[in-house]
């Protein structure tokens, strides 16, 4: 019996609304939003993301990066990955997007079982 897309939606806003209040999704939320209303944290991914776009407009223009610049860049980035509530939201992240990655497997999976099955069939030319 064929399902009607009405159906298909319904089922997808239900997972959503599952997935939604999974621990994961929570978790991943408030370490957003404790490094966001971090100002150290702020000021660190500012600098850093200025840093970028002034490098992006220099090698535009045709002027190598300096290896100062680089060696600022990457000074940055360390001191970024090392702040705590960064490190707590890139674990956050991972826990959400391993999440993710299982729903999307699961639901894709009867979808590969059944273009096995009908791999044999004829072929469509395009």
């Amino acid at each position: 019996m064929p399902v009607e897309e009405t159906e298909i939606l319904q089922a997808a806003q239900k997972l959503g609304d599952l997935v939604a209040q999974h621990p994961s999704v929570a978790k991943f939320k408030q370490a957003q939003k404790s490094v966001a209303d971090d100002p150290d944290a702020s000021r660190l991914f500012n600098d850093f993301n200025r840093q970028l776009e002034t490098l992006a407009r220099q090698e535009q223009s045709g002027m190598p990066i300096t290896d100062a610049q680089r060696s600022t860049l990457e000074q940055l980035q360390s001191r970024i990955v090392s702040h705590i509530k960064v490190k707590a939201l890139n674990l956050a992240e991972v826990d959400f997007m391993d999440l993710m990655r299982k729903v999307s497997q699961t639901w894709q999976k009867p979808l590969a079982e059944a273009g096995g099955a009908m791999a044999g069939g004829p072929k469509i030319a395009r």
